[in-house]
């Protein structure tokens, strides 16, 4: 047995010390159009941008599980929150395929904030100055959620020629990190919901970067046998959609059986928690919701035992994005359904329902739970793809 602690002891309490305050600051929140800094320090104090990095490269070491339940917790109270731990912590994962020198920059802070865009939006050409080795980026990505909280930004890059023509190597470069005062930020996060995450564009253009600044991909590096590493990668970057997704579905049957105790709808004398069809829709939903998340977490354990044991299956690929996706228009649907039933108390901004009815539009249209998804999962069914690499 181990006798190093465990460091994500608490977490689930730590989460929910959060709630009163992001409930109360949620206004606040999308307003700001990204999260107030004190939230972000703080989550980051509590660990939970690193939650899923190795404990050797200064994160927590925790589960995809735990990842998930975190968001969850958080998403009840407040979706943007949930949703920068989300996109904190996938960052901050693959710390492992840092060469040392930046690796040791990042490590200066262990609350350290990163945001990042995988998709390889920017170029990297390799240019000399001064004798230094480095690359000339250019790049423009999209959605940086949480982006202007972070010490630490990186954008998905492809290395190219001085005639633009793409360079295939091995190991090759996949990423670049910038300090924000080195890109521009494009004010354009004027959107119906996840307000707060601040997912605005970023760019650059013709800016030089030491060579030490630049990624691989980690299954070229010495930690690519760890777990996480071995844990479907885009099952890990799609799953706490849905967990998000099913923290903003059960705050919505909470609230709503707490409006249906006090509302009295107009043209009645009795509450709403007196009628016959309510009833029906809120064992509906309850029971549909549980079971939507009974399927994602069990779906979530199944493929880390796989990843433990370094055996990954194209099978547990397939459930564990559909099972996400099942998740998130599960939840879709049950606060669609109590949006509606609430009546008019839900359209107002003290109601958490138009909140997560807004943000949970949001979730929905990521592309990590898009239809293209679902039609490789059901091409994987009728066996015509064996591989089937984007899952």
């Amino acid at each position: 047995m181990s006798n190093e602690p465990d460091l994500t002891q608490g977490l689930h309490g730590k989460a929910e010390s959060l709630l009163p305050m992001l409930r109360e600051r949620s206004r606040e929140i999308d307003a700001n159009r990204y999260l107030p800094q004190d939230i972000a320090e703080t989550m980051a104090k509590f660990g939970f941008y690193r939650l899923v990095t190795p404990t050797e490269l200064g994160g927590l070491g925790a589960t995809p599980r735990l990842l998930c339940e975190v968001c969850e917790i958080l998403a009840t109270a407040n979706g943007s929150a949930g949703w920068c731990v989300f996109i904190g912590s996938t960052s901050q994962y693959l710390f492992g395929a840092l060469g040392e020198p930046q690796l040791e920059a990042m490590l200066h802070n262990p609350n350290i904030i990163t945001s990042g865009v995988f998709a390889d939006s920017g170029t990297a050409q390799a240019e000399l100055r001064d004798g230094q080795a480095g690359f000339v980026i250019n790049g423009h990505w999209r959605f940086g959620s949480g982006c202007q909280n972070a010490e630490w930004i990186s954008g998905g890059v492809h290395e190219i020629d001085a005639g633009g023509q793409a360079i295939i190597r091995d190991p090759p470069i996949a990423r670049v990190f910038f300090k924000p005062e080195e890109i521009e930020f494009i004010d354009n996060w004027h959107v119906s919901g996840l307000r707060g995450t601040g997912s605005c564009d970023y760019r650059v253009e013709d800016f030089w970067v030491p060579a030490e600044r630049m990624s691989t991909t980690i299954e070229f590096t010495k930690w690519h046998t760890e777990p996480i590493y071995q844990f479907p990668h885009f099952g890990l970057l799609s799953i706490p959609c849905g967990a998000i997704a099913l923290g903003m579905a059960q705050a919505a049957i909470d609230e709503l059986i707490a409006l249906a105790q006090e509302k009295t709808p107009t043209g009645s004398r009795r509450t709403l928690a007196m009628r016959a069809t309510l009833h029906r829709d809120i064992a509906i939903h309850d029971v549909a919701l549980r079971a939507a998340r009974e399927l994602l977490y069990q779906t979530i354990d199944n493929a880390w035992q796989s990843a433990q044991t370094q055996k990954e299956v194209l099978e547990e690929r397939r459930k564990l994005r559909t099972a996400n996706i099942h998740a998130v228009t599960t939840s879709l649907d049950v606060i669609d359904r109590l949006y509606t039933v609430a009546g008019g108390s839900s359209i107002y901004e003290t109601s958490c329902l138009q909140q997560h009815f807004r943000d949970v539009h949001v979730v929905s249209q990521h592309m990590m739970v898009a239809e293209p998804v679902m039609e490789l999962a059901g091409r994987v069914l009728l066996g015509l793809d064996q591989s089937a690499p984007g899952l």
